[in-house]
């Protein structure tokens, strides 16, 4: 699962792609300015930035710029009006990895956000595999041993964030970032219920709590 940054003016549209985007099973932060995606991006961490090239005050691609001159590689999608073959060009050589124009389809900006994250993780795959279990960002399927095993959206965010770095500890306010928008509330125990439930469905022994700090996917001997 992801957490994208989506910086969009139009309020119409960015709640369609809000909705859109947690439907496919990411989490959507919005912002309407380049003042506001400056101060996202200088306090939280995000998978991904979809955006916008006309904003309110000023352009999408002094976002970018001042992205990429701080060394920050986070993949930028940028989804705007200004298609035409020199804007596209002038966006990617500013620092976009991929660049996608309005109208859209929202099926379509999964995929690449997707994309994304996959060539970002070093993976060849679309799926992602930890011993008998594999799961299918695309459809937010889980399987073990091959049969399809029912998880809720947050379930599948949780054991998809462990197994892209299997035995790596994961705080539990690492994953509450990942599961949560900012307009989200947290409850106290929430992880710990996604986390025995995925146990409950995958394994007793799949995950491992190491206690005080998080927990992470046990990797076999």
């Amino acid at each position: 699962m992801m957490r994208i940054l989506l910086v969009e003016d139009d309020p119409v549209l960015a709640d369609g792609v809000r909705a859109g985007l947690v439907l496919a099973g990411l989490t959507v932060d919005a912002v309407t300015t380049c003042a506001d995606a400056h101060a996202a991006l200088g306090i939280c961490r995000f998978d991904a930035v979809v955006l916008d090239l006309m904003l309110p005050d000023g352009s999408g691609l002094d976002v970018l710029a001042r992205l990429r001159a701080r060394q920050d590689a986070t993949p930028v999608l940028v989804l705007t009006a200004l298609d035409e073959t020199p804007d596209r060009i002038r966006g990617l050589d500013a620092g976009a990895d991929d660049y996608l124009g309005k109208p859209f389809d929202l099926d379509e900006l999964a995929a690449r956000l997707r994309a994304l994250a996959r060539r970002g993780g070093g993976r060849a795959s679309a799926l992602m595999h930890h011993g008998p279990i594999a799961i299918d960002p695309a459809t937010l399927a889980v399987s073990l041993e091959g049969s399809p095993v029912p998880v809720s959206r947050r379930e599948f965010a949780v054991l998809s964030m462990l197994m892209e770095r299997p035995g790596v500890i994961r705080s539990r306010g690492e994953l509450e970032e990942r599961l949560y928008g900012w307009q989200e509330e947290v409850e106290s125990n929430t992880i710990e219920v996604y986390v025995h439930n995925l146990r409950a469905k995958l394994g007793r022994d799949l995950i491992e709590t190491v206690r005080g700090i998080g927990y992470r996917l046990r990797v076999p001997a």
